[in-house]
């Protein structure tokens, strides 16, 4: 559907006025998490494992506690014991125990009077260590004697058999499989294969935390979601959650990776031991690396069936992934829901392995699973239209799922836009440009869920006619300013009347993080029918005034007004005349909604990609980039232009450059960006986009969440670009030079180009 159909009737969605937050951001006025500092403050450093596997045989801390200005150590030991599941992971993770699993494992903390006292004095901590056997690829994790790295790791879901480093086994499918791939013309199987890739926020992980012996606290932390951080790090340390207040700061990114702890209970242990002074604990770039969430890395099989005609008849994956040496992280369910969702196949059956391995415990990464299990299946898709000559988006059109359509994951789609963002690359100018010498063009699609999640969300008319809105959904990607039009929208007032905060947990019931595309979706939905409980107030106070029923009164254009002419004939009272008597009227005017948000409707998107890669390097310059998307409605087109444009830069990333090295030793080779590299601005062309918009009916203004199918089609889309412009298919990500000119000479000399 055309933008100007959605937003005709509307006066300020689809507007672009000026972000909340610029002038505080690029004055310096915004406080991030390192930003934070309260008197008496010390300072902390963590000491971290240099091995990937090693038994921790003995801790000595008395050199350190002996140097002048440091007030506390903690280990494991000052943890409380007893924990289970998931609390125990957060645990283990948090300070090793009898045994470190891999390299960056915190095992030790220090707080002094200074940074730099700090970080000495955890040079003096000495560490005793059994260096163990250590598995990081995930393959290598469960191949035939390969070290056990947990011992009773598996669930109820593991086939007896397995490795013992397997933890979770996933099976699921519909249709008659074998009859699927005996309808096909031509079926084809390969494995993929994806690295663990960091969010690559610029803010590393920071906090200030402060513990008293009574037990209640405070915490300042850059974070995704307060709630979680306050219930986790109260889970790791014993005591109540509710005896813990978490400030959120402002956020230099998170992408999924700041929705849990790594460090910050730590931070509050300290304070303990140090009598209840704060203490701020902030990660270098190294330990954010080396011991923050990335996400898992993959080995995945993909089988399809296909008729001459480009119809798919059968699909069958089967994916292993290591989310790191913890129990539930890698995301196997996910990434195997994903894997066909933007198809309507008849027969598929989807199987996955959780892997444990000695690195660092995964956390989300925008559409987590999602980018690794398109990259598997839309490159295969490629090939087969490729060997078939077909267009590829004609292909897509013609298998994509529509309205009515069962998802490959079970649900039935409701109102979704796949076809559409089909159509509209098709359409575009990008599609149509011829391609030089050593030039290819890649097409994918991708698929992300969305979410809604447990949300609370409180509005208070001012006396002067504005309205303050708090929220819980920390501001990642622009939800003040969408949050802001929908309520000066649904109010009739003025953007710059509606302030939107993001408040602490005292002030609200619990939020979920910002995460899976939740924000301006569940907590604008909120705040819309907070928006609701104020206007039927505004209405009742004017009836009231004006010696009429409540439901004479209709709310319109910032005002209430009589309904009818039987209502009476009233001037119109503006929510500036209601809100500067309402002391005398019945007190403050306000709304209020907690939801656990449904409703929150699938996203889809289509990217078309042109590379050249030179053939004495094998170095990819990406030409062009097109990203069309469905937002259901783009409440703030500049941010909504925004998240897709960056989805696609780190998918870039992702498909090209960055991965995580680790040597023979299992020690991670490239902690640093020098060696971890992001791309730069002159690494990417401008990113065209196309917002296509197709409204959700389970938002009052059609709002699907737009964050995380940004990243899911770039590794295809590249890897089919390359390929066509080399003749030569990896199927390993990333598509680093050397690997892309070792492809060329394989290709060149008759050599199959798998890896």
């Amino acid at each position: 559907m055309a933008k100007d159909e959605i937003k005709s009737g509307y006066k300020l969605i689809g507007t672009r006025p000026n972000r909340p937050d610029g002038l505080d951001k690029v004055t310096g006025r915004a406080r991030y998490g390192a930003d934070f500092s309260l008197p008496g403050m010390l300072h902390a450093a963590v000491v971290r494992s240099p091995h990937a596997h090693a038994r921790i045989k003995k801790i000595d801390a008395t050199k350190a506690l002996a140097l002048d200005g440091v007030k506390a150590v903690v280990t494991r030991a000052d943890l409380p014991t007893g924990l289970s599941g998931e609390d125990l992971n957060l645990q283990d993770n948090t300070l090793a125990g009898d045994v470190a699993l891999y390299d960056g494992h915190a095992v030790a903390a220090v707080a002094a009077t200074s940074a730099l006292i700090a970080q000495d004095a955890a040079r003096l901590i000495e560490v005793e260590y059994e260096v163990l056997p250590h598995a990081t690829d995930v393959d290598a994790a469960i191949a035939p004697g390969a070290p056990v790295i947990r011992e009773g790791v598996a669930d109820f879901s593991v086939p007896e058999g397995m490795h013992p480093n397997v933890a979770r086994y996933v099976e699921f499918g519909h249709g008659d499989i074998d009859a699927g791939f005996a309808a096909a013309d031509i079926i084809r199987e390969h494995t993929y294969k994806t690295e663990a890739t960091h969010q690559g926020y610029i803010e590393p992980h920071a906090c200030v935390g402060q513990l008293g012996e009574d037990g209640r606290g405070e915490m300042w932390v850059c974070t995704q979601g307060h709630w979680y951080i306050r219930r986790m790090s109260s889970a790791v340390l014993g005591i109540e959650a509710a005896n813990l207040r978490v400030t959120p700061s402002e956020i230099g990114g998170g992408f999924g990776g700041k929705t849990t702890i790594f460090m910050e209970p730590l931070a509050l242990a300290l304070s303990k031991k140090a009598g209840g002074r704060p203490v701020k604990l902030v990660m270098s770039r190294s330990e954010v690396l080396r011991a923050t969430g990335p996400t898992a890395s993959a080995s995945m099989d993909v089988k399809l069936g296909m008729k001459k005609d480009g119809t798919i008849t059968a699909g069958q994956v089967y994916f292993r992934m290591q989310g790191g040496a913890f129990v539930g992280m890698s995301p196997i369910g996910e990434a195997l829901s994903c894997a066909f969702a933007c198809y309507d196949i008849p027969a598929l059956k989807h199987e996955a392995v959780e892997v444990i391995a000695n690195r660092p415990k995964a956390a989300a990464y925008r559409a987590p699973g999602s980018p690794m299990a398109a990259f598997a299946v839309e490159s295969l898709v490629d090939e087969m239209c490729r060997e078939l000559n077909l267009d590829p988006i004609e292909v897509r059109l013609k298998n994509g799922a529509k309205n009515g359509s069962k998802s490959s994951y079970g649900p039935v789609y409701n109102v979704i836009g796949l076809q559409e963002t089909l159509m509209a690359a098709k359409a575009h100018p990008n599609y149509q440009i011829p391609l030089g010498p050593n030039q290819g063009r890649g097409v994918a699609s991708g698929f992300w869920f969305n979410h809604g999640g447990e949300t609370s969300v409180s509005l208070a008319i001012g006396e002067d006619g504005t309205a303050t809105v708090s929220i819980g959904t920390p501001d990642i990607g622009g939800s003040r300013a969408s949050i802001g039009l929908m309520v000066a929208e649904h109010l009739g007032i003025a953007y710059e009347n509606v302030r939107v905060n993001v408040v602490e947990t005292g002030a609200l019931g619990v939020n979920e993080p910002t995460h899976g595309s939740r924000a301006t979706f569940a907590s604008g939905k909120a705040a819309v029918e907070a928006a609701d409980q104020a206007i039927a107030e505004m209405c009742r106070r004017a009836a009231a005034d004006w010696g009429i029923e409540p439901e004479a009164v209709e709310w319109k254009d910032g005002a209430a007004h009589p309904a009818g002419p039987n209502a009476g004939k009233f001037p119109p009272m503006s929510i500036g005349e209601i809100g500067a008597k309402m002391g005398g009227t019945g007190g403050p005017i306000s709304g209020h909604h907690e939801v656990t948000a449904g409703g929150y409707g699938a996203s889809f998107g289509t990217h078309v990609v042109d590379v050249e890669v030179d053939p004495e390097t094998g170095r990819t310059t990406v030409l062009r980039y097109l990203v069309v998307q469905d937002a259901g409605t783009a409440i703030h087109p500049a941010y909504v232009e925004g998240q897709y444009q960056g989805g696609a830069a780190q998918g870039i990333g992702w498909a090209l450059n960055e991965e995580y090295v680790y040597g023979a030793d299992g020690r991670l080779q490239n902690p640093v960006f020098l060696d971890y590299r992001i791309p730069v601005a002159s690494d990417l062309p401008m990113i065209d986009t196309v917002i296509v918009e197709v409204p959700n009916p389970g938002h009052p203004y059609g709002v699907r969440g737009v964050g995380e199918t940004g990243i899911t089609p770039p590794l295809p889309a590249i890897a089919a670009a390359v390929a066509g412009a080399t003749g030569a298919r990896i199927r390993s990500l990333p598509l680093s030079p050397p690997k892309v000119l070792a492809a060329i000479k394989a290709a060149k000399s008759g050599k199959m180009a798998g890896g």
